[in-house]
């Protein structure tokens, strides 16, 4: 299950993610983001993840692409933290996750 809730703020806009972004959750995240930025004057700026349990493979494809359109993504927890950072090919920091980037592979 995925709630999506979308906060739009003056010059920004924020999907807030909630459960497993997994499954058929995915094609239903990428169907409103696409739609919220095809009906908006302003692009999505960020997905906030914290209060995403969970990601597949197929979740983690979608917010890289989103990330390569500009998108943010904003977590916590050590294992959100850590798949943003192998996302936008950053580091994990201040929570005892792994910092390098070949820690990340799977």
């Amino acid at each position: 299950m995925l709630r999506i809730t979308i906060h739009d703020d003056p010059g920004s806009l924020t999907f807030q993610l909630e459960g497993r972004l997994a499954g058929p959750w995915v094609r239903e995240a990428e169907h409103y983001w696409r739609g919220a930025a095809a009906r908006q004057r302003k692009a999505v700026s960020r997905f906030d993840l914290t209060g995403v349990t969970w990601i597949d493979p197929a979740g983690k494809a979608f917010l890289a692409a989103a990330h390569a359109e500009g998108v943010g993504l904003v977590a916590s927890g050590c294992l959100m933290r850590a798949i943003v950072a192998e996302i936008t090919n950053t580091t994990v920091s201040e929570c005892g996750c792994p910092t390098s980037e070949s820690q990340f592979k799977t």
